[in-house]
């Protein structure tokens, strides 16, 4: 079962240059920057409430991130959801004719499991689910 939005991903060209708005302008705090290699990202995390804002720097000029910022620029990437049961949540959404991005769960960031659902699918929204370890 979902629990709650967990984060929202955002695209950014530079986490250095995004960060200084989060930092300054929105007075939050930068919790960890961490490379997700698999992912071929680079990450930053900021909490607001429960929910934690992800800022996602491509680490390649082929990486998903950075033909999303080709395509689009910088902004809203994804929405990613909190479940206790990952395997569980892509079953029910393929069950429901929901294109699957992930078919199994891969290592994110922060130690998470994720798996992401073609937005294509989700009325236009790229959606990440997500379970800690």
């Amino acid at each position: 079962m979902i629990k709650k939005i967990d984060h929202l991903g955002i695209a950014v060209h530079s986490i250095a240059r995004a960060r200084l708005f989060y930092e300054e302008v929105l007075g939050l705090t930068c919790e960890r920057v961490e490379e997700v290699a698999s992912q071929m990202v680079r990450t930053a995390f900021f909490t607001v409430g429960e929910t934690h804002i992800e800022l996602l720097e491509p680490t390649g000029p082929d990486s998903p991130i950075a033909r999303f910022l080709a395509k689009r620029g910088e902004g809203i990437h994804h929405i990613g959801y909190l479940s206790d049961n990952i395997e569980e949540e892509l079953d029910r959404a393929d069950e429901h004719g929901c294109q699957l991005i992930n078919e199994k769960p891969v290592a994110g960031a922060g130690g998470k499991r994720i798996a992401f659902l073609h937005p294509g699918s989700t009325h236009g929204v790229l959606t990440e689910i997500c379970s800690k370890g």
